[in-house]
């Protein structure tokens, strides 16, 4: 595994002691608060509601497909504001609750273990970091960094990464995950031990999973009717967090870096690095943080991971302010669909390159 370069005086370091003294100064716990857990019973409201009337009640066809739609926004919000909190140990004080809080994931087919060290350890540790990444390994349907082979099917990656995207979730959780269980590895990177327990979660939460989202609803409607809402549920959901998370480090501008061969060592600290590979969008739009938890604050997040979301619109003024006086470039876009476009016009670029 690469390492990162150190210095005795660091942009890390500078950073910490801006935002352990703003904490100090506020007074606030850097976890979350009262409002996101009322956004959390509020998106588990919604889930209930959506679930209960599209399996007990069985709508007409117009209203069950707007009604898939919205419950795949909503488990894409599940996972960006109370799941992704909750593994980061961000999503309260209680160490229960955010063990509760990280296995909402289990509950809508994923795997909390495998998770974790997918993104909170190798995402986190090595962004964009070609071979090491998982989230950029889209091989060979994808070329997502200029160090991987270019095919001649990625002339048209700009067009078609849509219909990739809103895969996602489905492969994730019916294929993916299996991959990642029995090789015992993500990408190059081993899984640590599992334990018993983790092991009989990761069956009998498979086992909810299909229950819940396969069994119960073609039972109690019919297997046509569960067929179309369960793909137009699970697209979108794919299709939202794919976008969400690619927007955050995929886009003209970010890094790519490469260990040095004979030191195999990363040009840059940590921190450094994890400015230089990611990308805030939408910052000022507080509906899209209510929605996405905060992940267009993508370099406060990577920064302080262990911080919950509801800070980062206070954090971003302190670190904006430090990478400006270290000469850090922080990327950021003002829009949404400005952040697509440079999504789009990364990939045609890659799909070029040779």
């Amino acid at each position: 595994m690469p390492k990162f370069s150190a210095s005795p005086h660091t942009f890390h370091s500078d950073l910490k002691k801006r935002i352990n003294s703003y904490f100090d100064q506020v007074g606030k716990a850097t976890t979350g608060n009262f409002s996101l857990y009322l956004k959390a019973a509020v998106l588990a409201v919604c889930f209930i509601g959506l679930y209960s009337h599209l399996v007990f009640f069985t709508p007409p066809a117009f209203f069950a497909i707007t009604e898939c739609v919205l419950l795949g926004c909503v488990i894409a919000a599940i996972g960006f504001n109370v799941m992704h909190d909750g593994a980061h140990g961000s999503f309260s004080k209680s160490k229960w609750i955010n063990m509760m809080a990280a296995f909402s994931l289990n509950v809508l087919g994923g795997n909390s273990f495998i998770w974790n060290t997918k993104h909170n350890i190798i995402h986190h540790s090595y962004t964009n970091v070609d071979g090491v990444d998982d989230d950029i390994n889209i091989q060979p349907f994808m070329r997502m960094s200029s160090n991987q082979k270019r095919l001649k099917l990625h002339k048209y990656q700009h067009f078609y990464f849509w219909f990739l995207y809103a895969l996602l979730y489905i492969l994730w959780i019916f294929l993916l995950d299996y991959k990642k269980y029995f090789t015992s590895r993500v990408g190059m990177v081993p899984l640590k031990k599992m334990k018993l327990t983790d092991h009989i979660n990761f069956w009998v939460f498979k086992l909810v999973h299909a229950f819940i989202f396969i069994a119960l609803p073609i039972y109690m409607t019919s297997v046509i009717a569960w067929l179309v809402g369960f793909l137009v549920t699970t697209t979108v959901a794919g299709l939202v967090i794919s976008i969400v998370f690619q927007l955050a480090h995929t886009v003209e501008h970010t890094s790519f870096p490469v260990a040095n061969v004979d030191s195999n060592k990363i040009e840059n600290e940590w921190a450094i690095h994890q400015v230089m590979t990611t990308a805030n969008f939408a910052t000022n739009n507080k509906l899209v943080s209510w929605l996405v938890g905060g992940l267009n604050f993508q370099i406060e997040h990577h920064l302080f991971p262990k911080i919950s979301h509801v800070h980062y619109p206070a954090l971003s003024k302190i670190i904006r302010q430090t990478c400006a006086e270290h000469g850090i470039r922080y990327i950021e876009f003002p829009r949404v669909h400005l952040a697509i476009a440079s999504h789009v016009t990364f990939l045609k670029q890659l799909g070029k390159a040779s």
